[in-house]
């Protein structure tokens, strides 16, 4: 009987953290954080406008090359300057060697020229886990409704390599500007690809 109840249990945890995930056409997972500044950041703030959330590593060969390339950050401050909100989220956790404190993410944004309205630490990975959040990079955009409308990779070309990066779909850009002229986002979901989260046990 235990056993069996603890089975029970078992499976409605699971069914709770499938349901908490991110899905398109679903309301987005709450997100709740500090950023680099210590001030307290929350997805709800933003209820009336379009978000992207983006999982970001410095350390990751994926996120380097579009962040070198200024792919994402120049996507960032195109849709930053047209209203949208863009917070990156960084779960990494703190005795990982990819770890880099809110000073260094802070330099780094600005060595890169990125430009997302917030970095959300989240280094016990509660919001990676609740978003299912499975790469870095790997984006969502969330609409004004707070319903998940894409999620997935940046592009179409899943490699390290910026010369890849004119050849391909930029599957962000591309949603973004559909949404935002008020019609369904045509690739809603892509498989992510990039670098592992390192995920706090």
């Amino acid at each position: 009987m235990l056993a069996r109840l603890l089975l029970t249990a078992g499976l409605l945890a699971a069914a709770g953290l499938a349901h908490a995930s991110a899905r398109v056409g679903q309301p987005a997972p709450e997100l709740r954080g500090l950023d680099l500044n210590g001030k307290p950041v929350s997805l709800a703030d933003f209820k009336g406008r379009t978000v992207v959330v983006e999982w970001t590593n410095p350390n990751c060969p994926f996120v380097r090359k579009h962040y070198q390339a200024d792919n994402i950050p120049a996507l960032q401050r195109e849709a930053t300057g047209k209203g949208v909100v863009w917070l990156a989220v960084n779960s990494t956790r703190t005795d990982h060697a990819d770890y880099v404190s809110p000073k260094g993410l802070g330099q780094w944004l600005t060595e890169s020229k990125a430009a997302p309205n917030a970095l959300i630490m989240d280094e016990k990975g509660v919001a990676g886990r609740a978003w299912g959040a499975r790469a870095t990079p790997h984006l969502f955009i969330v609409d004004p409704a707070g319903v998940v409308r894409y999620a997935g990779a940046i592009d179409s070309i899943a490699s390290a390599r910026t010369d890849d990066i004119p050849k391909a779909t930029n599957y962000v850009r591309q949603g973004l500007g559909e949404a935002l002229a008020g019609r369904a986002i045509s690739t809603a979901s892509t498989t992510p690809y990039g670098c592992s989260i390192k995920f706090a046990d």
